[in-house]
C-alpha cells in the first residue's frame, strides 16, 4: 500500500484484542520514530512503552483514554535536549518533534496492521507521578497500540474534513 492510502485507512482504533504486541512488533514502531527528523537533529523524544498489565493499570490513573491497550508509547521531550528559537523568541522546538515522532510511529504501527489512537487527554501531574518523569521531560502524547478488535470502528467523524480551499492558500492568507 502506498503512504497516502496508508493514511486515508488508518483511523483512531478505540476497541482493542487483548493478545499483547510482539516486542519485535514494537521495536519496528519504535525504529519508525527513531528515523522521524527533528530540529538540529537534537532528538529530543523520549519514549516509554508500557506492555506490562501493571504498568497499564498505572497509566488508567493518569487517562480514561487507553481504551484497553495492551501497549502504551509514552511520548515526552527533554525540554533540556531541544532546540529552542533563541535569536527570536526562544520557542522550543520539543513539542513539535515529538509529535513528529509520534507521527512516524503512528503511520509504520499501521502499515503492521497494529491500531493506534493518539492521546492528549491524560492528566501530566499523574503521569509524572506514576512513572516518575524527570523534571525536565515534558509528556506530549500517549499513542495507545494494540491489534484492533474485530468490531472496531472508525469514529462518525473520522471522515469529516475541511474543504482544502479553507485550509491552503498561495501567496497570502485571505483577510479575517
Amino acid at each position: 500500500m502506498d503512504l497516502l492510502s496508508l493514511m486515508k485507512e488508518r483511523y483512531s482504533v478505540r476497541k482493542f484484542e487483548e493478545r499483547p504486541v510482539e516486542k519485535a512488533t514494537i521495536e519496528r514502531i519504535l525504529a519508525a520514530g527513531m528515523l522521524a527528523p527533528t530540529a538540529k537533529n537534537l532528538q529530543p523524544q523520549r519514549i516509554l512503552v508500557l506492555d506490562e498489565k501493571e504498568r497499564l493499570e498505572a497509566l488508567d490513573r493518569c487517562t480514561a483514554c487507553r481504551f484497553g491497550a495492551p501497549a502504551v508509547f509514552v511520548v515526552c521531550y527533554d525540554a533540556d535536549a531541544c532546540w529552542k528559537r533563541g535569536r527570536y523568541d526562544g520557542k522550543p522546538s520539543g513539542e513539535t518533534d515529538a509529535a513528529i515522532v509520534t507521527t512516524h510511529m503512528m503511520l509504520e504501527a499501521a502499515a503492521l496492521g497494529i491500531g493506534t489512537t493518539w492521546v492528549m487527554h491524560f492528566d501530566p501531574a499523574a503521569l509524572r507521578r506514576e512513572f516518575s518523569l524527570p523534571a525536565s521531560y515534558e509528556p506530549v502524547a500517549l499513542l495507545v497500540a494494540g491489534y484492533p478488535a474485530p468490531d472496531a470502528q472508525p469514529s462518525p467523524m473520522h471522515e469529516a474534513s475541511l474543504p482544502e480551499s479553507a485550509l491552503v492558500f498561495f501567496d497570502r492568507f485571505p483577510e479575517k
